[in-house]
């Protein structure tokens, strides 16, 4: 993995602590089998015949027609793309979804798999000519192959997140700041 993909990754994974969503309920992310949701990929995919197949490629959810469902709107979903037949065949692992409410944070991660369709209700998304591109922008389906149903991680950042909210706790109570000059 390169440089600008792990940099990139940590990124798409990062971002969304400091955003707001509002889909996961009673700690478990959850899905129904054969569920279908909007996604586009993070960078731009490029095939030819020396490169037809990619891994480790990261989507992340979007609208798009025909959607049964939603994902909380940060996410990143990592999975393999191969070109086949002139059709982008799209396959997913796994997912990590963060959901804020308020100073608080939800993270849901775990096993994701489902498979891309195109607007033609086709398996793959159709590309023809060479290079085949994908990029951001294109929304596209993934229908789930099973039932998601994520528990929810611990999140250590959020007792800390508490204890400094607090006005009045013992020992960690949020400072009243100081009068004083700050020093060099």
């Amino acid at each position: 993995m390169s440089f600008k993909h792990s940099a990139l990754r940590l990124t798409a994974l990062v971002a969304p602590l400091f955003a707001t969503s509002i889909y996961a309920a009673d700690a478990t992310l959850s899905l129904p089998n054969e569920a279908t949701v909007g996604v586009e990929v993070v960078e731009e995919l490029t095939f030819d015949a020396d490169q037809t197949r990619l891994s480790e490629i990261l989507l992340h959810p979007t609208q798009a027609a025909d959607a049964t469902h939603s994902l909380p709107e940060y996410c990143v979903i990592i999975g393999n793309a191969q070109l086949t037949d002139e059709r982008i065949r799209i396959t997913t692992q796994e997912a990590t979804c963060i959901e804020t409410h308020d100073a608080d944070s939800d993270i849901f991660s775990g096993e994701f798999s489902a498979g891309a369709y195109g607007e033609d209700g086709r398996y793959g998304i159709a590309c023809e000519g060479s290079p085949c591109t994908l990029a951001p922008g294109q929304p596209f389906l993934l229908t789930l192959n099973d039932r998601v149903e994520i528990e929810e991680l611990e999140n250590p950042s959020a007792e800390l997140n508490r204890q400094r909210r607090e006005v009045n706790g013992e020992g960690v109570a949020n400072p009243v700041p100081r009068e004083e000059a700050v020093p060099d």
